[in-house]
């Protein structure tokens, strides 16, 4: 049986997917002309200003393209624009923190806080983006971010909303029980990131960390009985 070509679209920013017809997915390639008339007909339908395509078929690209324009002024849109990636950004983390796991590095289920070089509520504002990420403190006084695990960051499962400057008192909050409820959260994904932004790249996990029975990897001092613990 004849294996029937795939086309795996990059994202373009400002527009969720590139909707080429499921038949086209099946069957031949789209050419350019084809690929930019049906680009056309999306940007217009949507009013998208800007879009970028790539088109890769078994690992080679074929065809890429940019159309309309990158901004206010009307600079028009290239391939080589850096576009801000947004939660399509989620799909490549999640992937490198199993990446992580699959090496004995992190245990989706042990608290991020056994991670981290100090308690999350002590962490300032993300250094990039001030203003979107990290007023930690806001958790001071609610003991359950103690419970928050790399899995509850990867399901959206943590208990935070999808970004304080969005909450009304523009504060950081919980909203129940980590691991018990999902809910979508932009804020979420963050902890999990903190202890390889903050550590030096060359630092190991061994100091902190020792191998348990089974060859997970456990934080050290920790209680094999302690709720919560993986």
């Amino acid at each position: 049986m004849r294996t029937r070509k795939r086309v795996l679209p990059f994202w373009p920013v400002l527009f969720p997917a590139l909707c080429l017809p499921v038949t086209a997915l099946a069957q031949a390639i789209p050419n350019g002309t084809a690929i930019d008339a049906e680009v056309g007909r999306i940007m217009t339908r949507t009013h998208a200003k800007g879009m970028a395509v790539a088109v890769i078929d078994d690992g080679k690209v074929g065809y890429v393209h940019a159309y309309g324009i990158r901004n206010a002024k009307g600079d028009p849109l290239t391939t080589d624009t850096v576009m801000y990636g947004a939660s399509l950004t989620k799909t490549v983390f999640a992937y490198t923190v199993m990446q992580l796991v699959d090496q004995g590095k992190l245990n989706l289920n042990t608290p991020v806080k056994y991670d981290l070089d100090k308690p999350l509520p002590t962490y300032g504002p993300d250094p990039v983006f001030p203003d979107k990420f990290g007023p930690y403190k806001d958790l001071a006084a609610d003991p359950r971010w103690e419970k928050i695990t790399p899995a509850m960051c990867l399901t959206h499962s943590t208990g935070f909303g999808n970004f304080w400057f969005i909450e009304p008192d523009k504060k950081l909050h919980i909203h129940f029980e980590p691991g018990t409820h999902y809910s979508y959260s932009g804020e979420g994904f963050h902890p999990a990131a903190i202890r390889h932004r903050t550590r030096p790249q060359n630092a190991g996990v061994g100091a902190r960390c020792r191998r348990f029975d089974k060859g997970q990897l456990r934080p050290a001092g920790h209680h094999p009985h302690k709720p919560g613990m993986a």
